[in-house]
């Protein structure tokens, strides 16, 4: 340690000085209140997902987003939302809808996909995953959480304990709210590539 100008210990960057000590822990504390917000897998699309080798590894309930995960923001269930319903179930796939919408736009989609659903379900509130897992009969272990926004989406099922697949937005048409938290949404998925190189590095 004596020898060495720079060191990593416990997720933060100090040299031979002290000087970098806190610096790198702030830098560390930063990252360790983003990782809150950071998915499991980031892919294009939900329709992309290999959901048979999920189920052989033992997953056995997913939760779906509506808006902008399986249709661009407002529209009805398409062909590919239908087949892809189809396909969960021949898999044996228990699915939830879970949204923040009120009951007829979530009705509506359900009727077309004949999956459960809990309309204006609070997320990221922990308890509408709880009871999306209570709907499925599945624990956190054997279920998986599909949407396209960070702090609603993926931070409720982090909390819940479910491992989570964020995926890019469908269409840019979104309601002025959701825009606005894209923005957030960009510095967070800024930090979550640079993670995957690690973090320290002061040099």
């Amino acid at each position: 340690m004596r020898d060495n100008p720079l060191h990593e210990r416990e997720g933060f960057c100090y040299d031979k000085t002290g000087g970098s000590l806190a610096a790198g822990w702030r830098v560390a504390m930063g990252f360790t209140l983003l990782e809150r917000f950071y998915p499991d897998h980031y892919l294009d699309s939900a329709y992309e997902i290999d959901y048979e080798q999920l189920y052989r590894k033992g997953y056995r309930g997913v939760i779906f987003d509506i808006d902008n995960t399986l249709v661009p923001h407002g529209a009805p269930a398409d062909g590919r939302s239908i087949a892809l319903f189809c396909r969960l179930k021949e898999i044996g796939f228990e699915t939830v809808l879970l949204s923040n919408n009120k009951e007829p736009r979530v009705k509506s989609f359900h009727e077309k996909v004949h999956s459960r659903y809990i309309h204006k379900a609070g997320k990221p509130a922990v308890r509408s995953y709880l009871k999306a897992m209570e709907l499925m009969g599945t624990v956190p272990e054997t279920t998986m959480f599909v949407g396209d926004q960070l702090f609603t989406d993926v931070w409720g099922a982090k909390k819940a304990g479910i491992r989570s697949w964020l995926v890019k937005p469908i269409h840019p048409r979104e309601e002025i709210q959701i825009v606005l938290k894209r923005r957030l949404e960009w510095i967070v998925l800024f930090f979550y590539r640079r993670s995957r190189g690690r973090y320290c590095d002061l040099r």
